[in-house]
């Protein structure tokens, strides 16, 4: 390791310890020629191989990129970007592969998406899965429907006037209660 003050060819090491959960590795030196203390980090690089044969360094941003595009207008944060992202790093590491293809990269990222945020999720799977129809986002809904429907606890009745969104089917009757405080017609 070069000396960053004297470019010195060989240093010290001083102190190692780990950092973000173990898979960083910091090191703390010093420069016999110039006496003057850095800091120098290892960690494995992880390549992600392209479907153009291209291998790249694994890039966490490029995944905050992507997914922040599907999460154009959704009340998501920066900082649950930043979390999936590292959620999306961890389970690609865990593989212990040193390189990976794109396509697991993308298929890591709908996961932690669609407990975050199913629309982003619809979003970001139509463009990955390269959705051509209305049928296949009407085939993804109803996927997403039954997921959280086995989810649901058993012995609770199950809300069937919920919307993917959330929000109450009304049926085409108005639920909302007039300002007069009478009851709805």
């Amino acid at each position: 390791m070069y000396c960053p003050h004297c470019k010195h060819p060989d240093s010290r090491v001083i102190d190692s310890r780990t950092a973000e959960e173990g898979t960083v590795i910091r090191r703390r030196r010093s420069c016999p020629a110039c006496g003057r203390r850095f800091t120098t980090q290892e960690t494995v690089i992880l390549m992600v191989a392209k479907r153009s044969g291209v291998t790249e360094p694994f890039n966490r941003d490029k995944i905050v990129r992507g997914v922040r595009r599907a999460c154009q207008g959704r009340p998501v944060s920066e900082d649950q970007l930043a979390i999936l992202a590292q959620r999306v790093e961890d389970a690609i590491r865990c593989r212990g592969s040193g390189e990976v293809p794109s396509h697991e990269v993308g298929l890591a990222i709908l996961g932690p998406l669609r407990e975050l945020d199913e629309v982003a999720y619809l979003r970001f799977a139509s463009v990955y899965r390269g959705f051509e129809s209305l049928r296949d986002f009407e085939d993804e809904i109803a996927a997403l429907r039954s997921e959280r429907d086995r989810a649901h606890t058993p012995g609770e009745p199950a809300d069937e006037a919920q919307r993917l969104d959330g929000s109450p089917r009304t049926n085409g009757q108005d639920q909302r209660q007039p300002a007069d405080g009478a009851a709805p017609r």
